[in-house]
């Protein structure tokens, strides 16, 4: 399907509105505790008849070198919205760090918030400075359970398609 299902199309259009590719540059620390910044690549796409978005996290991207100080993420999240709980239930699955984490996603504030708190540490993964050919995603964990939150990552997305 090329767009949202009917039911519900206002609300999956929060993460619908990323539909396309895009061009990732990721910040972070390197396995050494240095500043590090990798190239990747992102690709949302609709699923299961409109009802769900799909995304494709590939860091660093096809064509990129593989920069030994960075754990390398190859990644997707299928993410679908739950009008009983007025939230997006969304799955990240990596297999090359052997990693599956639930998350719970809501807008706030002109962003959009993620959190994980079924197990620890706790993550929260937050899209903002949304626009329609850019924006920043943010990865934070809580070694406390959510009383104090670290930011571990950022991603500066560019649009292509």
């Amino acid at each position: 399907m090329s767009g949202p299902s009917p039911e519900n199309a206002d609300k999956l259009m929060q993460f619908g509105q990323f539909v396309g590719s895009w061009c990732v540059q990721w910040s972070g620390t390197g396995n050494d505790g240095q500043p590090l910044q990798v190239e990747g690549e992102l690709h949302f796409g609709w699923v299961l008849g409109g009802r769900a978005v799909q995304d494709t996290w590939i860091v660093p991207g096809r064509n990129q070198p593989r920069d030994p100080r960075m754990r390398a993420f190859h990644g997707t999240t299928v993410r679908f919205y739950d009008a009983r709980i007025d939230g997006w239930r969304s799955t990240w699955i990596e297999p090359i760090n052997a990693r599956v984490r639930r998350f719970i996603g809501r807008p706030a504030d002109g962003q959009i918030i993620l959190l994980s708190d079924e197990e620890d540490p706790w993550l929260r993964w937050r899209f903002t400075d949304i626009r329609p050919r850019s924006a920043l995603w943010i990865g934070e964990i809580s070694y406390d359970r959510g009383a104090t939150w670290i930011q571990e990552e950022q991603m500066h997305l560019t649009r292509l398609t």
